[in-house]
């Protein structure tokens, strides 16, 4: 098998894996929405992605998990919080896949860099479309609510992702699964 066609199996068994696990993680929190939207244990499958697939693969889980969980699951709502949740998320995983990629350095400060920039994106993206959606069906989306929806509620899940995420890839890079280089 050519080195691109097992590239290629590859991610997209770490894909698939990585929505099997988006599908799940959010039974942690009981399916309580509050502590779902605090801690959001679906972004971590996603950033994890786009970091260890690119951001192709990061976009398509993305914006594949809330869909497909909202209609498995009845959560999140598909309307307009999934459909929000899915623009939002498909930016991070692409955003954090880009970022990374255009640093060059694959180390410990191109993965924060990286993932500083893809909350900062994508929380901006779920805003822009969540607002739209609202409108579309005659509700109104304020700057307060933004604020409270992209960064006070969401505040514990921010510093669980900028701990968990690097841990994990630091772990990840131990056991030769991803590899940090240290040049320049």
């Amino acid at each position: 098998m050519s080195d691109t066609r097992s590239n290629t199996t590859r991610n997209l068994a770490l894909a698939a894996m990585f929505i099997a696990i988006g599908l799940v993680l959010p039974f942690l929190t009981g399916q309580i929405p509050e502590i779902g939207r605090m801690l959001l244990p679906m972004h971590i499958p996603v950033l994890l992605c786009g970091l260890i697939c690119g951001r192709g693969y990061g976009l398509m889980v993305g914006f594949i998990l809330p869909l497909l969980r909202g209609a498995l699951f009845g959560m999140p709502v598909l309307f307009p919080m999934g459909v929000s949740m899915a623009f939002e998320l498909a930016t991070y995983g692409f955003a954090i896949g880009l970022i990374y990629h255009l640093l060059g350095r694959k180390n410990e400060l191109a993965l924060f860099i990286s993932l500083i920039g893809a909350m900062i994106v994508g929380r901006i993206v779920w805003g822009i479309a969540f607002a739209i959606l609202m409108g579309l069906s005659g509700g109104v989306f304020t700057w307060q609510l933004f604020i409270g929806g992209a960064l006070l509620n969401a505040i514990p899940g921010i510093i669980l992702q900028l701990i968990l995420i690097p841990l994990i890839m630091i772990a990840l890079d131990r056991a030769g699964f991803v590899r940090f280089n240290r040049s320049t």
